[in-house]
């Protein structure tokens, strides 16, 4: 499906999931129609579903606009249901080709950074305090990371 729009925005994810992929028991995953969520849509629905966080607060955490995470909460929660509801099963992507792994020396927090592009500049969404782009753990791909 060719996505309409701006390409996506660079990311902060603070977990990725144990598993990236649910399927219907009993059902064999060769026989099921699939619908991709992708980690940004999950970590939008952790933090407000599961955490219960404002949108707000959400928005500045993955770094990205209130509309941003509306969306991309929006677009998540269809996909659950759309899977639940028909029977398909659900599994998890990247949209970015990147990711990096950052640990703040100010707070102590890690976080994933998603991006097409290597920033020039990053700060600890937590405490803001720029991070050392030399200290921060590289990877080429989103499957490297999850695995």
């Amino acid at each position: 499906m060719h996505r309409r729009g701006r390409p996506k925005g660079p990311r902060w994810i603070k977990e990725f999931p144990k598993a990236m992929l649910f399927k219907p028991r009993g059902l064999p995953l060769n026989t099921l129609e699939r619908v991709e969520i992708t980690i940004e849509e999950l970590e939008a629905m952790r933090l407000v579903d599961f955490l219960g966080l404002g949108q707000e607060e959400a928005a500045k955490m993955m770094g990205v606009s209130r509309k941003t995470l509306w969306m991309d909460l929006k677009e998540g929660r269809r996909k659950v249901i759309e899977g639940l509801i028909e029977g398909k099963a659900i599994e998890l992507k990247g949209s970015h080709p990147y990711t990096i792994r950052c640990t703040c020396e100010g707070c102590g927090s890690t976080w994933f950074y998603l991006f097409k592009r290597m920033p020039r500049r990053l700060r600890c969404p937590s405490c803001k305090i720029e991070l050392e782009l030399s200290k921060v753990e590289s990877r080429n791909t989103f499957d490297e990371e999850s695995g």
